[in-house]
């Protein structure tokens, strides 16, 4: 099995988020991936050797309707929601992807070798190490697609986990989920309460703290999860 071997299927949400285009060829991305010159010929398990150093290029995901109103990877949502379905270490691996492009939007090489490592994992392009699976994964639910160039085109806005997933979790947390949904606001989500949400989010960045834990510090002193999460995220876009 490789990355190219599958095919990558969004889970249902209504954001109706676009498909990727299809791959072309055989071959996985870790066994597509370059250190230098063109590639060579390699095996479609993904199963070759590379050497240290070995490269991929990440690129964006252009999805404008899942861009414009997913949640960001490294979002409560995402850590409470789509832990479970995509696993720890693709979580974790679709979060450092999402940094990468934060920081070079018109995408970026990844040291694949690198990251393993920095993630408490030994490189291997075997289909069963975990960085292969976690990568796999990413594709497997649509996080991420295969480019015919060698590449990977990333989502940089997820979207909501699909019925057939929120289904499978437990109640509690299906319950949970539901005060997520724009729908499902109490009167805890009124204009006056994101007016007052926005100005503490300002204000917690005004004393030096990290945009990325607003949304939790919010949740904290009892913003309710969508105001926080919507919150944090359009602080997050204005900085």
């Amino acid at each position: 099995m490789s990355l190219h071997s599958l095919t990558p299927s969004t889970p249902p949400n209504p954001f109706a988020p676009s498909p990727p285009p299809p791959p072309s060829g055989p071959g996985s991305v870790i066994g597509r991936a370059q250190t230098s010159g063109p590639s060579e010929p390699n095996d479609p398990t993904g199963g070759d050797l590379l050497d240290a150093g070995t490269l991929v290029t990440i690129r964006p995901w252009i999805d404008p309707v899942v861009d414009d109103r997913g949640h960001d990877p490294r979002s409560r949502y995402v850590e409470i929601f789509w832990l479970g379905v995509l696993g720890p270490t693709a979580t974790w691996l679709l979060r450092r992807l999402a940094s990468g492009l934060e920081v070079k939007p018109d995408g970026y090489e990844l040291d694949l070798q690198v990251t393993a490592a920095s993630m408490g994992l030994k490189f291997s392009t075997g289909r069963s190490s975990p960085f292969s699976r976690a990568l796999q994964r990413c594709v497997m639910f649509g996080m991420a697609h295969p480019l015919p160039d060698g590449g990977l085109a990333v989502r940089r806005r997820i979207p909501p986990v699909g019925h057939r997933h929120l289904r499978r979790m437990p109640e509690q947390l299906q319950l949970e989920h539901a005060g997520w949904l724009p729908n499902a606001r109490s009167s805890d989500g009124s204009e006056e309460a994101f007016v007052r949400a926005h100005q503490l989010a300002r204000t917690m960045l005004n004393v030096g703290d990290d945009r990325n834990v607003i949304e939790h510090q919010l949740r904290a002193v009892g913003v309710i999860a969508y105001v926080a999460a919507q919150v944090a995220d359009n602080v997050a876009r204005l900085e």
